[in-house]
């Protein structure tokens, strides 16, 4: 990577002054897999997950991984296929139903008592359990806790207002010696209001530096043509391991 590169994958903005007042309603996102809006779906999977899988799974036993704001990520099936157990929370069904067809998968569906109008989708394997819900309801259904996340899309997706209580929610769902992947994005903000939402490793260390250690185990040039749209002209993806300390 030239030096350019390098100064802007380092560059960092005040997050607390850009993007912060940005929000999404639930139904906006709902209304964007409606309209087929959802260039962050990834058909392929993520080429960071897939580099850094065995520092995921990294002890062999069979996980709880967990995918908050899940979408169709065909991730779910990979570790589901590798004998995991995953559930995932998500506020479209119509992604959910998505996820079942595109992947072939037989399922079931049942309200959830705990949260009026939400469903929880199952897989009739068992080990997969998709969630039709507010991410902030989910605690309330008493699902457990979990060995692994994969957090991509889910924090750069959530309110700037609401970044805390998200925080606080993922770390209630941690059981001992957990690894927690987040990938996150960098550019410059001032130029795209988001979403996804710009945060910075600093915004990342005030929601989980308390409780966890960070480490950044890569960080990839992303961007492609399409970008341009939003108004600019990089792109990084960061992929970042959080532990307990």
């Amino acid at each position: 990577m030239n030096d350019r590169g390098t100064s802007l994958e380092t560059k960092e903005y005040p997050v607390t002054e850009i993007q912060k007042n940005q929000v999404l309603s639930l139904e906006e996102w709902q209304e964007k897999w409606v309209k087929h809006n959802i260039s962050f779906h990834q058909e392929e999977g993520h080429r960071l997950l897939k580099k850094h899988l065995d520092a995921f799974c990294n002890d062999g036993s069979t996980l709880r991984i967990f995918f908050p704001l899940c979408g169709k990520a065909v991730e779910m099936r990979w570790f589901a296929d590798l004998g995991h157990s995953v559930v995932g929370v998500e506020i479209s069904e119509l992604a959910i139903r998505e996820f079942f067809t595109e992947q072939n998968l037989s399922y079931s569906e049942e309200p959830i008592p705990e949260i009026p109008g939400a469903k929880v989708f199952k897989s009739s394997s068992g080990n997969i359990s998709l969630y039709c819900c507010n991410i902030f309801d989910l605690p309330r259904a008493n699902i457990g806790q979990f060995d692994r996340f994969w957090d991509r899309g889910a924090l750069v997706a959530i309110n700037p207002g609401d970044r805390q209580r998200y925080a606080d929610t993922m770390l209630s769902l941690t059981r001992k010696e957990f690894r927690y992947f987040l990938c996150v994005v960098s550019y410059d903000p001032t130029k795209h209001p988001g979403p996804p939402f710009y945060v910075p490793y600093a915004e990342i260390k005030r929601l989980f530096g308390t409780a966890l250690s960070i480490h950044c185990l890569e960080s990839v040039d992303a961007f492609e043509e399409r970008h341009r749209n939003w108004g600019i002209d990089y792109l990084f993806e960061k992929l970042y391991l959080l532990t307990e300390k």
